[in-house]
């Protein structure tokens, strides 16, 4: 299994633009907040009676369209010209009606202003119901057979359709609107007891009913499509606040992280030179400079002092140089360099301990690689840190092996390869992060900060770079330091195959 990682060093970057926020966004959610918290709206009189209003206007011209069409027609087949009279009826009390409608557009409805809304409307509609109760009762003495019968059964019921579909929003409007009209059929019916007129009558009344029904299921209909509006939109407000209160804790955590990174890297001179004074008076001390000592438990213990304060000052070290990172505060010093002098002289420092382990270093440079352009101290500080892991845990008479050569796109790679115990799969993205250790290094008695691969990882995204870590859990770990091709001070073809060995030295 392997896993590559390549992070940036400045990972930390607060949008300073963020503390002052937008004042209309800022009251927006603030309004939100309330609304959700004084509970959900359950009715919906305003919004059906705003769409309604809307309705009506648009479709302004339908009524007095058919209404005009209907007279002229009523002229052509009775010869009356009273029908006239009530066609201007009707258009006026239409046109009181839209005028009560621009009156309520103009005016901010409210929950409670609604429902005398309402009344006021379907009293509009009640009157010119009365006014087709008028065509209703209308008869024709010159007429004959059944054509002023079929004209006026057609006009209601045409009547009917268009009233059901326009008001399907304004409930029982319809029925408060056609009631007068079956009223007036069912009277002349009565009267003339007539089997025309009690058919029209009787079609016309379960014509109302059924458009009821239907103009009952259309405004329930509209009414669930507005409850899931109301809860969509309760929902996208309810997670741009929870956005919001999430974006403003993180932006306050990673202020407080910076100013800890900041802190910790303006602290490096007060925390180390204290440290550099224990130090230097417990080796002065340790070495007898000033005479000796003649109890040999002092001369043990200022041993234990200065072990445990050069401890103190590498973890302090690794720490600082993190918060530096972090802070934006780790400069690069770069020069040109030779990969190969640097892993050799890593090589140089860690062999000491590796013979205390019976561990050798096997190194596989490829030769004639071309100086790089990097920071010596930060490339010698990966090296180095790489290594001491390998020789760290690898066991006694175990064996880690050093390449240096060259990447297929033309960059220039340090791979630290060793047989040890290796990581699980799952601990890799944990080893890889500050303060994280694996299994494998809690139970070891050599544990550290869980910093080391944080800063490799760091210094080598200053240089455009990128680390790998491959692992297998009782085979070994390999770490990959990979500098890019822009780094390489002299061009060179990238080689496609692996390097040969061209020099392999042991150190045991």
């Amino acid at each position: 299994m392997s896993t590559g990682v390549s992070i940036s060093s400045d990972k930390i970057i607060v949008d300073r633009s963020r503390q002052h926020r937008n004042k209309a966004v800022s009251k927006a959610v603030r309004q939100t907040r309330e609304r959700l918290q004084s509970g959900h709206v359950g009715s919906f009189d305003r919004e059906l009676l705003t769409m309604y209003i809307m309705n009506m206007l648009q479709g302004a011209s339908l009524v007095p369209l058919f209404v005009v069409v209907v007279a002229a027609l009523g002229v052509c087949v009775t010869q009356d010209i009273a029908i006239v009279a009530w066609a201007l009826l009707t258009l006026s009390i239409h046109a009181v009606n839209l005028i009560l409608g621009k009156r309520a557009s103009r005016q901010q409805i409210t929950v409670e202003s609604a429902q005398t809304w309402r009344r006021i409307l379907l009293c509009g509609q009640v009157f010119l119901g009365c006014c087709w109760a008028l065509f209703a009762l209308n008869g024709c003495a010159t007429c004959t057979g059944e054509s002023f019968l079929l004209y006026k059964g057609a006009t209601l019921l045409v009547a009917l359709c268009v009233m059901a579909m326009s008001n399907f929003l304004l409930p029982r409007s319809v029925l408060y609107a056609f009631a007068p009209a079956v009223a007036a059929l069912c009277l002349r019916a009565f009267v003339t007891r007539d089997i025309l007129d009690v058919s029209l009558a009787s079609t016309f009344a379960a014509a109302v009913l059924f458009f009821v029904f239907i103009g009952d299921r259309i405004f329930q209909f509209n009414v669930k499509i507005l409850s899931f509006q109301s809860e969509k939109d309760d929902l996208i407000a309810e997670l741009e606040v929870a956005k919001a209160m999430s974006d403003e804790a993180r932006r306050r955590a990673e202020e407080a992280n910076l100013a800890k990174s900041r802190f910790l890297a303006s602290m490096s001179h007060e925390l180390r030179t204290p440290l550099n004074a224990i130090l230097g008076f417990s080796e002065v001390m340790s070495a007898e400079v000033m005479g000796p000592l003649n109890n040999p438990t002092y001369k043990e213990y200022t041993d234990d002092i200065h072990s445990s304060g050069q401890h103190l000052l590498n973890l302090i070290n690794e720490i600082l140089d993190l918060s530096r990172i972090e802070a934006g505060k780790y400069d690069l010093s770069e020069e040109a360099i030779s990969v190969l002098d640097v892993a050799e002289d890593c090589i140089g420092m860690v062999q000491l301990r590796a013979r205390g382990k019976n561990i050798s270093i096997l190194q596989q440079f490829e030769g004639s690689l071309p100086s790089v352009w990097a920071d010596e101290k930060s490339l010698r500080q990966v090296i180095l840190n790489l290594l001491s892991n390998a020789v760290k845990f690898t066991p006694q008479g175990g064996e880690v092996m050093v390449k240096v050569g060259w990447t297929s796109s033309g960059g220039q790679y340090v791979s630290i390869k060793d047989n040890g115990p290796g990581i699980p799969e799952e601990e890799i993205p944990i080893v890889l992060s500050a303060f994280g250790q694996g299994s494998i290094a809690i139970k070891s008695a050599e544990q550290g900060t869980g910093l080391g691969l944080p800063i490799v990882q760091a210094i080598l995204a200053k240089h455009d770079g990128q680390f790998v870590l491959k692992s297998k859990l009782r085979e070994g770990t390999e770490a990959i330091a990979i500098l890019p091709a822009k780094r390489v001070l002299q061009t060179l073809p990238a080689e496609k195959t692996m390097p040969v060995d061209r020099k392999r030295k042991s150190f045991a």
